[in-house]
């Protein structure tokens, strides 16, 4: 009986903390989405549309319209990213659809109701700080499990029936969107328009990644053990040992050795560069950046 009613206590202990987990999400991608809502809509309003200027994907579509047929923004906001909308639903599930309507719902709310005064008429503080806004509200948006532009779900659509790379895709509509831009506004604004994408991009993979992207560094030594003791002790890394053998020449000659692999950040690429010239110099290794990471001793270690 006693241990009925221990297994009982466990179950509901377990379900009070994946409650309370599920509970803290929904504040924090609550909060990130409301963050991102207002970000793009005062880069919008203060920098972007003062000045004729455009963005890419469905956000520059509705500015490009609203520029020529003087609809309102937030109107357009909603119907531009409509299709994209029904598309998720299908492409990537209900619960993200949902949540991404209710972000575009609330920009056009915010976009409708609050005024924001313009900072400047500047071209390249408006390209610049514009994209920085409007760039970081898209990417805290995503943080948020939502989006505020709609373009991405037709590029993983589109990539998944074409083959082809989503960002090529991505690459393509926005050709397409400045293009229109040039011929319909002018080449100047179009080219504006360029630098503000290229600010809001670059803003909205930092949003998105952080300052610490993660970096897999594999390591070919015959030293691994050396190796092996620095990145875990001074870098305070774990990583993952494998066996492997290699061959070259002509004759095929084959060896064994031990092969490295970890994750680091990239401001720790100097640093690791620096250690491994001490202990083998002729080392083989491959870099490359990882988007994302779950799990493991990813986390520096604080040690004593």
């Amino acid at each position: 009986m006693a241990k009925k009613e221990e297994k009982i206590g466990k179950a509901k202990k377990a379900i009070g903390n994946h409650g309370s987990i599920a509970s803290n999400t929904l504040v924090k991608d609550t909060l990130f989405i409301f963050l991102g809502i207002f970000s793009a809509a005062f880069g919008l309003e203060s920098f972007l549309l003062p000045n004729r200027f455009i963005d890419g994907g469905a956000t520059g579509i509705s500015l490009l319209v609203s520029e020529v047929t003087e609809v309102p923004l937030a109107l357009l906001i909603i119907f531009v990213n409509a299709p994209f909308l029904i598309l998720a639903y299908t492409t990537i599930g209900q619960q993200f659809a949902i949540k991404a309507l209710l972000a575009i719902l609330g920009l056009a709310m915010v976009l409708a109701l609050i005024e924001f005064p313009e900072v400047t008429q500047d071209r390249l503080l408006v390209a610049v700080f514009g994209g920085f806004f409007l760039g970081a509200g898209i990417g805290m948006s995503i943080r948020g499990g939502s989006v505020l532009d709609g373009t991405e779900v037709l590029a993983i659509h589109l990539s998944r029936k074409l083959g082809v790379k989503i960002g090529d895709i991505i690459i393509g509509i926005n050709v397409f969107i400045f293009l229109a831009a040039a011929y319909l506004l002018s080449v100047e604004a179009a080219l504006y328009s360029m630098l503000t994408y290229l600010a809001a991009s670059k803003t909205l993979d930092f949003v998105v990644d952080g300052i610490e992207e993660y970096t897999g560094v594999t390591i070919i030594s015959l030293k691994s053990e050396d190796i092996r003791e620095m990145i875990t002790e001074k870098l305070g890394r774990g990583l993952t040992i494998y066996e492997a053998s290699g061959g070259y020449g002509k004759k095929e000659e084959r060896n064994n050795y031990e092969v490295i692999y970890t994750v680091i950040t990239r401001l720790e690429i100097r640093k690791l560069t620096v250690e491994l010239e001490k202990i083998d110099p002729k080392a083989f290794v491959i870099m490359n950046s990882i988007s994302d990471t779950r799990g493991g001793m990813i986390k520096k270690r604080n040690f004593k």
